[in-house]
């Protein structure tokens, strides 16, 4: 497969490079110097369409391809000079052509002038403007086919937006954010046809006054610009579709988005009910989606954050699992009440259905036992979330953000289990239940005194609650000599329950001095403060229906152990903090102290327990601006990790049928040092992008487990592990693009070795786990010709835990195709192979998916019809593995059978 793309390509590019010729030369201004990030066009003499385009680079040199036997008007230009013209034919003998252009000088040039040709790539400062036609093949639907067709710019397989190796943190349309930013909803749900322009926004701070204060580097937003005809206008599409969903179930998939921009107000309204597998919003999602709330004091050296329940929620492998079934609405808008006060807001409501079935084979290390498990898993999130914005700006001097984020969520779930373990079996009956609520408060202030003196004031609260309950029905006696279980019964009925109230509040004020237009000072005052309330108690259901509580362990060594939480734990951080940043040269430096003092307090189980720490927290940031679009950047900072009250409660809690947990009042901080240096390069001269970063941590006094192991059953507690026994992380990040002529290259790599210290049964353990991800792929992008993109990903994990070394191989090959025939016809195709195999090859696992869709349009019709396959092949199973201190385990996961659909869409 491999040979046949590779001579595909070749044949390609060779018949590419024999129809066209370079065009090289250089652009000057009057005086001689070269013009950086000039743009050169070349249009068809007779037809006006645009042949190629270029970008000059940091010598002004520019080269265009061009195909023979046309003639040509070149135009080039660039802010504050004439625009100048030339013509040139190409004949079918012509060899590559020099040609340069001497820019002149327009006195009273302002940036607003207008150009009278669309160029396909403009730079200007930190912003590249794209004109989505320009890039356009005529197979693109939703924006994230657009993006992938823009340099530099990519779509992860979560449908996230990376623009030269960064995330994208903000996605806008028309200059409002589209549901706070969120990419994956934008690139999966804004039509293709509606994007006239793509900008992308780098070193990018919502905030006027605060551009170019702090270190914007790692920032990048996109703005959307509408086509006019989707401005003041209503614009959407209504997708509804049935099927077959394997040999006997009914498929359905119904879909309507509708949107409204304009100068005045928006309302984005998006919708998804399907049962093919389709999820456009996970758990996962939910979670990670903070509603724009920024990580409070970034770099001020605190790492303390709120965990979650600790369920262990079972979860989808790549969004597959053997039954899908989705509900989800959602709607966003914002409304400029006037010059001076904008309104937004948006809410999210998601109603998951999900069946997953799973084998899988766990050897834990220190008692050398292997867990061989099947379970069926039937779960249900139901989430929901609202947000409103407020930002009030009366002029340019004062600026005020209020945002208020409320989250509510149901998530249950039931699974069998059937485990085999040591000559025994157990037959397992779970039951989870959280119901968590939160409301999230933030409030900004921004006020600019004068030029040399500005302030920022930020006051956040969290107010959560959680309330998970555990259930376990179980065919063996659970840690029988530490739950005082009755032993009589024939099966046992194991309960936990839980609730954490949180109430978390951190402020802040900045104070920047501007030195001068190289320097400024930045002083920062501020606090964390967190209450958390921890009860928990574990309980037997008896078979006549009475319960039996747990209050305390038999006596273990002489000594009874609490089963009953009821823990009060707060947290606070003042922190004083000083930087200064200084440009010299193509160099900034942005060297930094924090002071911090820290208290913490746990009153349980009658007795009370404080620390107080003072510690002083550096942190540098350098950046070398080599070019305009090269740099290099170092960070390096220290930073304190505080855990919350799940790590702080003494009582047991029992988290699973095998897996029993023990807080500790006595732990203490954990220290990490955190280095990184990344570099990158975004050259349009060439269309060359290359992006890579090293990073190296050491963590010490961890927060380590030290854990009891007695075949599959465990106990563990929290503890800071020596000082002589560091975790350390070493991981380096590689990316490369090339677009030669109508062909995209691309290629990464992510390696990551991590050595680790746990206790197992008293003894010290070092784990170490060494993955490695590779991809290539090459990818075209015709207009009257089909694309394809093919590619292969390599994944290698080599776990060695504890002596055990175990290595697994993913070979992962895939081929994309999309064509235009008879006009009005569309046909796309996926295509993925898997092989996963482990060293010794006792495991030898191979399966394939293939997608396609066959569309339908005549001319202009808003109609579209289309017949959707998915999983032709029928695959049933896919397969992972996964690593920790205490065992390696390696699963597999049953999807959803083959899917046959027949869609209607019509276009609004």
């Amino acid at each position: 497969m491999k040979k046949i793309l590779w001579a595909i390509l070749l044949l390609l590019t060779v018949s590419l490079s024999a129809q066209t010729i370079k065009v090289k030369g250089v652009i000057k201004d009057s005086i001689g110097d070269p013009l950086e990030l000039a743009n050169v066009i070349a249009t068809e003499k007779e037809s006006g369409a645009i042949e190629s385009y270029a970008i000059t680079n940091f010598e002004g040199r520019f080269q265009l391809d061009l195909t023979k036997n046309k003639t040509y008007v070149l135009r080039a230009s660039f802010l504050g000079y004439e625009t100048q013209e030339k013509s040139l034919t190409v004949a079918d003998d012509s060899e590559d052509i020099d040609l340069n252009f001497t820019l002149n000088s327009l006195a009273d040039e302002l940036e607003g002038v207008e150009i009278t040709y669309e160029m396909p790539v403009t730079v200007k400062g930190d912003t590249i403007v794209y004109n989505a036609d320009s890039f356009r093949t005529g197979e693109e639907r939703k924006l994230g086919d657009v993006m992938k067709n823009l340099p530099g710019v990519e779509v992860n397989d979560a449908g996230e937006i990376e623009v030269e190796g960064k995330a994208v943190t903000k996605v806008m349309v028309e200059g409002k954010d589209f549901f706070d930013g969120d990419s994956k909803l934008a690139t999966k749900n804004i039509p293709a046809d509606a994007v006239d322009k793509v900008e992308v926004l780098r070193n990018y701070n919502e905030v006027d006054q605060m551009r170019g204060l702090g270190n914007d580097q790692d920032n990048v937003a996109i703005n959307i610009r509408l086509k006019e005809g989707k401005k003041n206008f209503w614009f959407g599409e209504v997708t509804a579709g049935g099927g077959l969903v394997g040999d006997d179930e009914a498929g359905y998939l119904v879909h309507p988005k509708l949107f409204y921009y304009s100068p005045k107000y928006s309302i984005n309204l998006i919708t998804d009910f399907n049962n093919i597998g389709e999820v456009p919003f996970t758990f996962r999602d939910y979670f990670n989606f903070t509603g724009g709330f920024r990580n409070f004091n970034r770099g001020g050296g605190t790492n303390f954050n709120i965990s979650d329940s600790g369920l262990g929620f079972a979860v989808t492998q790549n969004n597959r699992a053997n039954e899908l079934e989705t509900k989800f609405l959602a709607g966003n808008f914002s409304w400029a009440v006037n010059k001076k006060w904008d309104l937004s807001g948006f809410s999210i409501l998601s109603d998951n259905k999900t069946n997953i079935v799973n084998n899988s084979i766990r050897q834990y290390i220190a008692s050398g036992s292997t867990e061989i498990s099947s379970s069926e898993t039937d779960q249900r999130n139901q989430l929901g979330m609202v947000k409103l914005s407020s930002v009030y700006k009366p002029s340019t001097d004062f600026q005020m953000d209020y945002d208020v984020l409320v989250k509510a969520s149901k998530q249950t779930e039931d699974a069998g289990v059937f485990s085999q373990f040591d000559g025994r079996d157990n037959s397992i009956s779970e039951a989870k239940e959280n119901k968590p609520f939160s409301i999230n408060q933030n409030m900004n202030l921004y006020y600019t005194l004068d030029d040399k003196n500005i302030f920022a004031g930020q006051v956040q609260h969290l107010w959560q609650d959680e309330d998970p309950f555990y259930n376990a029905i179980v065919d063996l006696l659970p840690f029988g000599g530490i739950l005082p279980v009755d032993t009589t019964q024939n099966r046992f009925n194991i309960n936990q329950a839980k609730n954490i109230r949180t109430s978390k509040i951190d402020a802040k004020v900045d104070y920047y001095y501007v030195l001068n237009n190289t320097s400024n000072l930045n002083v920062t005052l501020g606090t964390t403060y967190s209450n958390q309330q921890f009860d928990s108690n574990i309980f037997q259901l008896l078979g006549n229906g009475d319960r039996l509580d747990f209050s305390q362990t038999p006596p273990i060594d002489g000594e009874t152990l609490p089963l009953t939480n009821d823990v009060t734990y707060t947290f606070s951080d003042v922190f004083l903090g000083l930087h200064y940043k200084v440009k010299t040269g193509a160099f900034i430096f942005t060297p930094g102290l924090t002071l911090h003092n820290y208290n913490l307090k746990t009153d349980q189980l009658n007795t009370s327990n404080s620390q107080n720490d003072w510690m002083v927290l550096p942190d540098v940031n350098a950046i070398w601006e080599i070019k305009k679009s090269e740099n290099l950047r170092f960070n390096y900072a220290v930073s304190a990790e505080y855990t919350d009250v799940n790590d702080y409660a003494e009582a047991f809690v029992f988290n699973n049928y095998n897996r029993l947990f023990r807080g500790n009042r006595n732990l203490e901080n954990a220290l990490s040092h955190n280095y990184n240096l990344t570099y990158f390069s975004f050259n349009l001269f060439n269309y060359t992008n290359i992006s890579g970063s090293l990073n190296y941590s050491r963590r010490i006094n961890g927060y380590k487990s030290n854990t009891q192991i007695i075949a599959i059953n465990q106990v563990s507690s929290p503890f800071n592990i020596d000082s002589n026994f560091p975790d350390e992380t070493y991981s380096a990040v590689g990316r490369f693009s090339k677009r030669i002529k109508k062909i995209q290259f691309n290629a990464s790599a992510n390696v990551s070795l991590a050595k680790s210290n746990n206790v197992v049964n008293d003894i010290v353990r070092e784990s170490e786990s060494f993955t490695q991800n590779y991809r290539g792929s090459v990818r075209t992008n015709f207009r009257n010709w089909p694309n394809f993109e093919g590619g292969y990903v390599l994944s290698v994990n080599n776990y060695d835990n504890g002596g055990l070394e175990q290595k697994f191989y993913t070979h992962r090959p895939f081929v994309n195709v999309d064509l235009r025939f008879l006009k009005d016809f569309t046909f796309d195709a996926e295509w993925e192979y898997y092989k996963y195999t482990n060293e010794g090859n006792t495991v030898d696992n191979s399966y394939s998916f293939v997608n396609a869709n066959l569309y339908y349009r005549k001319g202009e019709s808003p109609w579209e019809f289309q017949l959707q396959a998915t999983n032709i092949l029928d695959t049933e199973a896919i397969n992972s593995d996964s690593f920790n201190e205490q065992f390696n385990t390696t699963s597999q996961y049953f999807v959803l059978p083959r899917i046959f659909m027949f869609v209607v869409k019509y276009e609004l």
